[in-house]
């Protein structure tokens, strides 16, 4: 089987391309949009937003970077907004310990 992306032999059962990072076929993303615990710098409205459109997340917040440093600040209060409105992710918990567990 080879990646889409970066045409590289890659395994037939993979579901992500060893060499490129991006995910391979009709892998299907998150189907609700939330704030992950893991890999946030603020609340995690950029890291949700790359995770459900299958994006790099430098990417989304350089965009959000670069339209809340735009006049009206609409970027800003979209942010606040996605804060309050996006659900956290919930916590995993450990069957044998019985501890939360958040994916790294």
């Amino acid at each position: 089987m080879y990646c889409n992306y970066c045409g590289k032999v890659i395994q037939d059962d993979a579901i992500v391309c060893a060499y490129c990072g991006k995910r391979i076929g009709t892998v299907i993303s998150r189907k609700r949009l939330m704030r992950p615990r893991a890999g946030r710098q603020i609340a995690g409205v950029c890291a949700g937003f790359a995770e459900y459109f299958d994006l790099d997340v430098t990417l989304v917040r350089v965009v959000w970077l670069i339209a809340a440093l735009l006049p009206p600040g609409a970027a800003l209060i979209g942010y606040v907004i996605a804060w309050i409105v996006m659900p956290e992710e919930p916590l995993m918990l450990s069957e044998s310990a019985g501890q939360p567990v958040t994916n790294t």
